[in-house]
């Protein structure tokens, strides 16, 4: 057996027999370096793990998760809910877009969907199955709405790929996210208001509507939160990574001073999740820089590319082909995962046909997001449906309806690129490869 194929099915027997992630990228790496290279190339085994993560953005990554769980346990996802509340009033399919509008909001704290279904899940989904909505439906819309933290600034994914793609500028990486994330949030709203018409949910003779300015007053601290990191980053005062640092610090006065939620107990706990999921996140990267780094050696992801481009000459068909890959491995592995094993063997694929990185990478964002909530894995859908008590395949008619729905707007922007590129370009940033 050759040592491409030997590294690569070692990686995915691996997956097949449940050994975790990182390990399994570990052990592909390894079959690949000895298969296939001289027995001293071992040696390079720890140098390039501790590579992998001696890199300077990755210090924004443990910030954002704290920064989410920050925002998560003060209580922000519900003054934010009663905002939108005041604002949407009671009428047939209100709720929807407080949930949607709330998770769009929050994705612009955290960057982590699955923290943010946590938190809007919480306080959405009592309030929506008295209004009359079935819990299935609420938990997938509310899976399908916080997948867009992967795109809204700021993003953890979107992190990850400015440092395996080079030449990538992170700050128009997130300027263009913001509009796709926006089109794929309405696009959820479509089928949601359509399905809460049509079967009269939410009577807004009984639903309650908050007074606006008590809780526009609440809702303020949390209203400015992207404000701050997005506003620092476009007027330079910060870089992205030192945007992570301010998030922590305005997530910690906003909880212990304001909302006043937070206790030094509570911090302590927050630190230790924090360290714990960033510990795991790290370690992933660290043994994917082994696989990587045996793949680029024996050329492995170059002959994988080259029989991509072999099965057609037309972008198109090979950018579609790429984007049904990326959404079947969204719906078996988290988007961290996907980056690192998928972006060496794309990437020669966008060099050829001249792909905008920029572009790309939210279309692999937009592709991933549906992802967290597609069974059978769908990381989002586990935690609403864990708050709902229900079972997750009760979930997948409706979560159906949304991926049909996201789909859309992943079309949307894979036709017209200005709708992710025009905001970056207007703020001058560089949209292309530097």
């Amino acid at each position: 057996m050759s040592p491409d194929w030997l590294m690569i099915g070692t990686f995915l027997f691996a997956l097949l027999i449940g050994v975790p992630v990182a390990m399994a990228l570990g052990f592909g790496g390894l079959a690949g370096i000895v298969a296939g290279l001289p027995p001293a190339m071992l040696g390079t085994f720890g140098t390039n793990t501790y590579n992998s993560v001696a890199k300077y953005p990755l210090i924004a990554i443990p910030l954002f998760i704290l920064t989410g769980l920050i925002f998560e346990r003060a209580g922000v996802a519900a003054s934010l809910v009663r905002f939108a509340q005041a604002i949407i009033g009671p009428r047939h399919g209100g709720l929807t877009v407080v949930a949607v509008l709330v998770c769009l909001i929050m994705g612009g704290m955290s960057g982590s969907g699955p923290a943010d279904a946590a938190a809007v899940a919480m306080v959405m989904l009592p309030s929506m199955q008295r209004a009359g909505y079935p819990k299935p439906f609420s938990a997938s819309l509310i899976a399908a709405s916080s997948s867009t933290a992967i795109l809204i600034p700021p993003s953890i994914a979107l992190i990850l790929y400015s440092i395996v793609v080079p030449g990538v500028d992170l700050r128009a990486l997130f300027a263009a996210g913001l509009f796709p994330g926006i089109l794929a949030g309405l696009s959820l709203l479509i089928p949601a208001l359509f399905f809460a018409r049509k079967y009269r949910w939410e009577d807004p003779a009984v639903v309650d509507r908050p007074s606006f300015w008590p809780s526009f007053r609440e809702a303020i601290p949390a209203l400015f939160a992207p404000v701050i990191i997005l506003g620092g980053l476009r007027s330079g005062l910060f870089t992205p990574t030192e945007a992570a640092v301010v998030a922590v610090a305005y997530g910690l006065v906003v909880g212990c001073l304001v909302y006043r939620n937070l206790s030094l107990r509570d911090l302590w706990h927050l630190m230790n999740e924090a360290a714990l999921t960033s510990g795991v996140v790290m370690f992933i990267i660290a043994l994917a820089g082994i696989f990587a780094w045996a793949g680029t050696t024996l050329g492995t992801f170059g002959h994988l590319a080259d029989a991509l481009l072999a099965l057609s000459d037309n972008g198109w068909v090979l950018l579609g082909l790429v984007m049904i890959l990326v959404l079947v491995a969204g719906m078996l592995l988290d988007a961290i995962s996907i980056y690192l094993i998928l972006i060496p063997i794309v990437l020669p694929m966008m060099n050829h046909f001249g792909w905008n990185p920029i572009w790309f990478g939210i279309l692999l964002a937009m592709n991933i997001a549906i992802g967290q909530f597609t069974p059978p894995v769908a990381v989002n859908l586990m935690v609403t449906t864990r708050v709902a008590n229900i079972r997750l395949e009760h979930t997948i008619g409706w979560s159906l309806v949304f991926i049909a729905a996201m789909l859309v707007s992943l079309l949307l922007v894979m036709l017209f690129p200005g709708i992710a590129l025009w905001l970056p370009e207007s703020l001058g940033y560089v949209v292309g490869a530097r």
